[in-house]
């Protein structure tokens, strides 16, 4: 119990207090600022570039297009933060902690763009594919790959085990709240699917994801929109309370200003990831041609994330008084909200709702663990146990007590953000180069195509030599 204490307290009182809070949103606002407001200013770049076909080689498809890439990432990010995450930040935070998310997905934007851009000039290739992430730009541009390996193994336990238990418990309590199913089945079937995916590689995790991904998030938010919409005139009252809470203007359940700018900014990173450096190892697997595109499609990711799915959520519950009883947690907080809204078979179809989002997130955060794993040292056998281990933390997620979950799922998160965060800020004024080269390109009306070469300084990387001097090297 006593450890149990000391990591509430080292959570709460220390890393998300004193340390994060400060490095999200300052790290946020100055790559705001460093780039030139790029969330804004190429807001409808990111459109056009999200859905251009992936670069076709002599050699035949290399790699995943944008939009498989962004498929990936969207899998992890829009799943359990969407709807237990965001009910999660109201009941403990208030209706202020909207406003939290908001702010720190607008912010976030610019960090995924600086942390994306970076994967996608220091990634590497892996046969026909490309692997990359955080653990390889600590390696080739701070030449640190002990600095990597440390990155690679906590990235590889908070999403291959961690972060998959919080999404096996949503999936299990849904199900139980809905169908009184044992959480023990919900678990197996479950662990079992979770391996048939697993076992079939990258490319199976991208077409998984790119079929799964969009259809989840437009069924879902026919009814989330819809709903608001029918209750559009009662909005302005929401955005008031949301906004009155934010300030500490006026209490509510859930606590002042303190409690929602805390669970508004860890459920917000929980949900859009953008500064944790997980987002990044989806950003490199894609083939442009243009580092600059990724980094792009994966700040058009957090608004979408943010700005529309939780925010639908965070209205669906607001409309209702569900968050105030204190009897419900998690998702059965949204799923009694909807149900006040569409009738009680929304329980049901809520439930359907979270097994597709929160199983494409387990595909995505089992691939991050993956592309991690295989930086530290490729072994077939190693991949196997661990595919076989996720399976199990699967398994065991389903069963756990939900408080145990997320906090664990805290603690790494917040680990990661850190150690993500610390790093970019040294090798942010690469990316920001790097979209200083793009502006220029297409000022001049030219499809931008980028060569390290264009970068005063720029060393380490592999995968964007002119082909001369590729020859040269051979």
């Amino acid at each position: 119990m006593k450890v149990l204490e000391f990591l509430e307290f080292f959570i709460d009182d220390i890393l998300w207090t004193w340390i994060l809070i400060g490095l999200l949103i300052g790290l946020g606002l100055w790559f705001t600022i460093s780039t030139g407001f790029v969330q804004f200013r190429y807001f409808g770049e990111m459109f056009k570039v999200v859905f251009e076909k992936s670069t076709i080689s002599s050699k035949g498809k290399q790699g995943v297009s944008s939009f498989q890439a962004f498929c990936i990432s969207t899998a992890s990010r829009v799943g359990t933060g969407n709807l237990a995450g965001v009910a999660l930040a109201v009941s403990l935070g208030g209706p202020g902690a909207v406003f939290w998310m908001w702010l720190i997905a607008l912010l976030g934007a610019a960090t995924a763009f600086i942390e994306s851009t970076l994967a996608q000039v220091y990634k590497v290739k892996d046969g026909e594919n490309f692997r990359g992430g955080p653990a390889y730009y600590m390696e080739k541009a701070l030449k640190a790959r002990w600095l990597g390996v440390s990155f690679a193994i906590l990235i590889t336990l908070a999403f291959g085990f961690i972060f998959n238990m919080v999404q096996a418990n949503t999936i299990s309590g849904a199900f139980e709240n809905a169908y009184d199913i044992n959480p023990l089945w919900t678990g197996i079937v479950l662990a079992l699917l979770a391996g048939l995916v697993f076992f079939g590689g990258v490319q199976r995790v991208a077409k998984v994801t790119q079929i799964i991904v969009p259809v989840m998030a437009v069924i879902y938010l026919v009814f989330a929109l819809g709903i608001s919409i029918v209750n559009i005139t009662e909005l302005p009252a929401v955005i008031s309370l949301i906004l009155a809470n934010a300030f500490g203007l006026e209490e509510v359940v859930g606590g002042g200003m303190g409690a929602a700018l805390m669970q508004g900014i860890r459920r917000g990173l929980f949900s859009n990831e953008a500064g944790m450096g997980s987002v990044p190892n989806a950003a490199a697997t894609a083939n442009v041609k243009h580092p600059a595109k990724q980094g792009l499609v994966q700040s058009l990711g957090v608004f979408v994330d943010t700005l529309i799915i939780c925010t639908a959520t965070a209205f669906v519950i607001l409309l209702t008084d569900v968050y105030t009883g204190g009897a419900e947690e998690g998702i059965a907080i949204t799923q009694m909200a909807l149900s006040e809204h569409i009738g009680d078979w929304a329980i049901s179809f809520l439930a359907l709702a979270i097994l597709l989002f929160a199983f494409s997130s387990i595909v995505g955060n089992y691939y991050y663990g993956e592309t991690n794993m295989e930086f530290v040292r490729k072994n077939r056998l190693m991949i196997n146990f661990y595919r076989v281990a996720v399976m199990a933390m699967v398994l065991i997620g389903a069963t756990a007590e939900l408080s145990t979950v997320w906090m664990m799922a805290d603690l790494f998160m917040g680990l990661m953000a850190v150690m993500n965060l610390l790093v970019i800020a040294i090798l942010g004024k690469l990316a920001v180069a790097v979209l200083r080269d793009y502006g220029k390109q297409r000022k001049a009306r030219k499809e931008p195509v980028f060569y390290a070469d264009q970068i005063e300084g720029l060393t380490g990387t592999e995968c964007w030599e002119r082909e001369e001097r590729k020859e040269k090297a051979n």
